[in-house]
């Protein structure tokens, strides 16, 4: 019995000294870098290729889950300059204006601290209030564009197909994400207006929103998190109503994510769509994440725009080093394309059709 008792004081002092351990490597990284919601499936990609280049390169960093709060996320960002970091890499959570990215720029100011804004852009006067202040991301309206194309390039191939109910237009559905975001915003804009110039360019009538009483033409997840799951309630919600048996079926399902590709793809399988074989709506999503890859691969969804993760934590990973070393941020990023009068790195996008 005695020997049983100090067996577990070891066990309980060794976890303890574990413990210690794994937070003061916290406490010593250089590099802390701030997520907005670690349940973003591409977010997730990001994090992932990051600590990839960043093991590879050898900097110490520590990973900050702000899981879509802003009072949350600042907090962690005050807490990591109070513990001496060095550089700040930011997924910013509030997007919709310029409020919170203010914050967090007067905070690393007063202390000094570089900070790196990535993926969610923040205003270029914001960048500019400080010369320590850059952005990685990309040209929100690209992705909204090539969107616009793909979808545009499909439906006038396959016109009579996708019209099921023989009424000579196609009615969609679309996910928009987050209000206020600048790549929500320009997604929802070009992936219709694109494909609409294409569509009539060609004598065919525009896409039609499914639903008439909705004036905005899109709907918007209420957490503004881009989830699977608001996706998919409202899909079901919707086929409840718009199906083949009212004869006023969705032939057309436009995402601005790949996650949110997801929860309407799992809908439309619960209805006996897109299962891989038989019946099938077309289904359009951003970012090409490994599911959405492997959903196009076995034929469930129809294609999406690559948001390049590995690209974009290169980039970070450069100019984190460049903040340690003392450099410029913008030292040596000449593979990368700059936006003029202003520290903004933008990552180029491409169609994926598999």
């Amino acid at each position: 019995m005695k020997r049983f008792f100090t067996i577990i004081l070891l066990f309980a002092l060794l976890s303890s000294l574990l413990l210690t351990s794994a937070c003061s490597s916290g406490e010593e990284s250089e590099v802390h870098v701030f997520f907005y919601n670690y349940s973003d499936t591409y977010i997730t990609s990001v994090r992932s290729a990051l600590a990839t280049v960043m093991n590879a390169s050898g900097a110490s960093f520590q990973n900050y889950d702000g899981n879509n709060n802003q009072t949350t996320q600042t907090e962690q960002i005050r807490t990591a300059i109070t513990k001496g970091a060095r550089v700040l890499l930011v997924n910013l959570v509030n997007t919709g204006s310029a409020d919170a990215a203010t914050t967090v720029v007067n905070e690393a100011k007063n202390a000094g601290v570089p900070v790196v804004f990535f993926n969610r852009e923040v205003p270029d006067s914001v960048v500019n209030s400080y010369d320590k202040c850059a952005f990685v991301g990309t040209d929100s309206e690209e992705a909204g564009h090539l969107q616009g194309q793909m979808i545009g390039d499909y439906v006038k191939e396959n016109f009579q197909t996708l019209d099921l109910n023989g009424d000579g237009e196609i009615s969609y559905i679309l996910f928009k994400g987050e209000e206020g975001n600048n790549e929500a915003i320009h997604r929802t804009r070009y992936a219709v207006e694109d494909a609409n110039n294409i569509l009539t360019s060609a004598g065919m009538k525009p896409l039609r929103f499914y639903d008439k009483s909705n004036a905005n033409k899109y709907l918007v997840d209420p957490n503004g998190a881009w989830s699977a799951a608001a996706a998919n309630q409202y899909m079901t919600t919707a086929l409840a109503s718009y199906n083949e048996a009212n004869n006023n079926m969705i032939e057309l399902v436009i995402c601005n994510n790949d996650g949110m590709a997801e929860g309407a793809i799992t809908a439309l399988n619960t209805a006996g769509y897109n299962n891989g074989s038989g019946k099938s709506i077309p289904v359009f999503g951003v970012d090409a994440t490994d599911a959405a890859k492997n959903l196009i691969a076995s034929n469930k969804m129809t294609g999406t725009i690559k948001q390049d993760a590995e690209g974009m934590a290169r980039a970070l990973d450069k100019l984190a080093a460049n903040a340690l070393a003392g450099r410029s941020l913008l030292d040596g990023v000449d593979e990368f394309t700059v936006d003029e009068g202003v520290a903004k790195i933008r990552i180029p996008y491409e169609k994926y059709l598999g």
